[in-house]
């Protein structure tokens, strides 16, 4: 039974035009894919249930491959990861984060995301996208929570369909994921069965109604049994209930018995891994009928995945790395060529497994040349237009005191924007399984707003340089010589002043250049200095006293084709367009031992590579700054943001710096690029407040026209809010108690202003009234 709440949802989005999305009906040829499958060895059979690794020559850099089989004409199939976007080693665009997308509360958007997803698809030669992301939005310290479409189970299903039409009306399959209770950075789950039908899979069965071709089942164990070898959600409830006639792809990593695909599991994923992948030695391939390898498994590359995951920025607390501990480890060392000639395994259920990926490949055209794998111009414009729209739909009013917003013509006459992600748009928060983003068309808010109204009088303090500075050639020296000693991979040896080599200032290292340099960088004062590695067309190590500092993230053997991704370490890429890898370091006054060494990406694009820093002195000057342009205008806007660790509180001084703007402006106003609730104690000494979210490529334009009144922000959340982290009622991190009956009530959606507030009560404040908003009237969702 449908709550009165979602009921309301229904019946509005139903209410909305949706395009003419043609998705390829839930049939295939059978006749024909037993044909073809009598015509298949069990090698060949095996080449559609297991990864592979694509030729250097044509491969994309996606996350995933499957060979086919070239004689019969059954093609090759390449995965690409999201959400959202699409991850290849080709930059694709940005779009509005899910949680976003999920706060628009429009199935329209949702199928319109859909079709940009599978419209950049298409132009990158792939054929599946791993998702939508339609897990519950349970745990506030998971993750990956950030990439779910929030925490109502029927929410997330009407719009997790609508993405996968609009996908699939592309010809490209969809894979939704993660099958079933990934909520939480535990391993082991425990769900009782009426909560995991009613609110676990109620998204997964919307996705199944809509077409899904694929779905990814989970790392987790559910109740004691890993979900991919899970018989009772795998055979019972997704095949036997649910009807669903796709294949069932494991998660990456996530198969730990050969003997899964007896419950239900048909594609195992990545398969092969290369022997120089950091992956080699985390993930086993057990659907291999080749002999089992006999040489010792590989160690992870810990530091090469430490780089690709992204290490800690300065903003935020130490320690937030990835847990190899924590990742379940094989214990059966057997392979499918042991099985099958044991008989735990029959060619019978290989056979099987082959058949429901050869009825979507059937379906969506692909043994009859429908297939796209050649690379094509993306369209930048009309999928722009989507990530706008969406973006604007999704943004929040969560305060509006006085009417403050939208800004008004003495405004405009005496304006402040305060922030790094005021003069560079935060397009994607932070790196993961999505698209990149295109720098080229990231615009910042201030220029937006600026060519959107060109008389205003606008300034612009960055309060925290992300870009930073060269450092100064003064600060270098070896071998009691100034400068660093460069030395190329012929060992041929030049001495720099400093390092700063970028197509800006017209000298960019030739393409494939690897290089190290050495030397001393001495430094007057002791304190902590924010260094900046900054990047592109290469891979880069920074180290400080023998010890590695950091490192870019673009890793060879993981997805993404080994190319280094502007937006990849730091979320927003230097105002230049280079990756930026920063770090904090503790300095003493005096001499310290500097290596910056760069290898090959597979980019072929010119080196450019930058050693630049933040210093104590130029941190305080910055703040300060910042408070002198809030005091000397009449309206100060302060852009905050996060890049989705879980942990409900801003990175770095943000909160001061709001408090100590406010203290000088009484007009403040708030704008947050987050995708998770965060406290905000200065909420009663600003005026104003918008959420944003992470809003795409096009979100500078989004934000401005928001601020401006030309676009009309909405009042509904894809999840509740909480008042504190003691109201979080966090679960616990390995395993967890099934959920009461209460837990599966639905709430009302609707925005309410203690959303993510420390210390407010749970009265209704004034402001929150509808009418008190400035802006032109949009229809609610639902009625308040």
């Amino acid at each position: 039974m449908r709550s009165l709440a979602s009921v309301c949802i229904f019946a509005v989005v139903s209410a909305l035009p949706l395009a003419a999305q043609v998705v390829p009906p839930e049939n295939a040829n059978e006749a024909r894919i037993e044909k073809l499958l009598q015509q298949m060895t069990l090698e060949e059979k095996m080449s559609l249930i297991r990864g592979e690794v694509e030729p250097d020559a044509t491969s994309q850099g996606q996350a995933g491959f499957l060979p086919g089989v070239p004689r019969l004409g059954i093609p090759t199939l390449r995965m690409a990861d999201g959400p959202p976007g699409v991850l290849t080693r080709i930059a694709g665009q940005a779009q509005t984060a899910t949680m976003g997308v999920a706060a628009t509360w429009s199935v329209r958007d949702a199928e319109l995301n859909g079709e940009a997803i599978g419209k950049e698809a298409r132009s990158l030669g792939i054929d599946v996208v791993l998702q939508p992301f339609i897990n519950i939005d349970r745990d506030i310290t998971f993750a990956r929570a950030y990439n779910t479409l929030g925490e109502d189970p029927f929410l997330s299903g009407v719009m997790g369909a609508g993405e996968v039409r609009g996908e699939q009306a592309q010809g490209v399959m969809s894979m939704a994921k993660h099958y079933v209770g990934y909520d939480t950075d535990g391993y082991n789950v425990y769900v009782d069965p009426q909560t995991l039908h009613e609110v676990y899979v109620a998204p997964f069965d919307a996705a199944i109604r809509a077409g899904v071709a694929s779905i990814m089942c989970s790392y987790n164990k559910l109740n004691g049994t890993f979900a991919c070898g899970n018989s009772d959600v795998m055979q019972t409830v997704l095949r036997d209930e649910l009807h669903f006639r796709g294949f069932v792809t494991s998660d990456w990593g996530a198969v730990h018995n050969v003997d899964f695909i007896n419950h239900g599991l048909s594609m195992e994923m990545p398969g092969e891994v290369p022997d120089d992948s950091p992956f080699a030695g985390m993930m086993h391939t057990y659907f291999r009928t080749a002999p089992a390898r006999t040489a010792a498994p590989t160690k992870p590359n810990e530091a090469a995945l430490a780089g690709m995951l992204g290490g800690t920025i300065p903003e935020e607390p130490k320690g937030g790395g990835m847990d190899l501990g924590a990742f379940p480890k094989d214990s059966d060392p057997r392979i499918m060529r042991d099985v099958l000639k044991s008989g735990v395994v029959s060619e019978a259920t290989i056979t099987q497994a082959a058949r429901y990926v050869l009825y979507e490949i059937d379906r969506f055209g692909y043994l009859d040349g429908k297939q796209k794998h050649d690379v094509t111009p993306q369209d930048f414009e009309g999928n722009g237009r989507i990530i706008e729209k969406t973006a604007e739909d999704a943004a929040v009013l969560l305060k509006n005191e006085g009417g403050v917003l939208p800004l008004k013509r003495d405004d405009l006459a005496s304006l402040a924007l305060i922030g790094p992600t005021a003069g560079q748009v935060a397009s994607i928060g932070t790196f993961g399984e999505r698209s990149p983003g295109v720098t080229e068309r990231q615009v910042g808010p201030l220029e937006a707003l600026k060519k959107l109204a060109p008389d205003a009088k606008v300034t612009f303090a960055v309060a925290d340089d992300m870009t930073g500075k060269p450092i100064d050639a003064t600060m270098f020296s070896h071998d009691g010589k100034p400068g660093l000693l460069r030395t190329d991979a012929g060992g041929q040896s030049t001495t720099d002043p400093s390092i700063d080599f970028t197509r800006k200032n017209g000298n960019a290292l030739p393409a494939n250049s690897e290089v190290t340099w050495k030397g001393q960088l001495t430094v007057t004062s002791a304190g902590s200095y924010w260094l900046y590695l900054q990047a592109l067309g290469t891979r880069g190590v920074l180290s400080i006293d023998g010890k590695e500092v950091g490192r870019t993230g673009a890793v060879k053997g993981t997805v993404h084709g080994d190319v280094q991704h502007a937006s990849q370490d730091n979320g927003l890429p230097t105002t230049d367009g280079l990756d930026n890898v920063r770090r904090a370091v503790e300095l003493s006054s005096g001499a310290h031992a500097i290596e910056v060494k760069t290898t090959l990406d597979t980019s072929n694009l010119p080196v450019q590579i930058r050693l630049g820093w933040s210093t104590p002195a130029s941190r305080k000057a910055d703040h300060d700054a910042a408070i002198a342009a809030a005091k000397a205008a009449k309206t100060a806007v302060v852009f905050l943001w996060t890049r989705g660790k879980p942990a409900f509180a801003l990175p770095g001084d943000q909160d001061q710096l709001v408090e100590d703007i406010a203290a000088v402006n009484p007009n403040t106003i708030v704008v947050l690029n987050t995708s998770e609730p965060i406290a905000m104690p200065w909420l009663p000494r600003v005026k104003g407040v918008l959420e944003m979210w992470w809003p795409g490529d096009e979100g500078g334009w989004a934000t401005a026209k928001t601020l401006l009144g030309q676009s009309n922000p909405g009042d509904v959340f894809p999840s509740r809010g909480r008042s504190s982290w003691a109201t979080m009622r966090p679960l616990r991190r390995h395993t967890r108690s099934a959920l009461p009956r209460a837990s599966m009530a639905k709430q009302p959606f609707r925005k309410e202003c203690w959303w993510g507030i420390a210390g407010s009560t749970s009265r209704r404040s004034s402001h929150c009234s509808r009418s008190a908003m400035a802006f032109p009237t949009r229809t609610l969702r639902c009625p308040g």
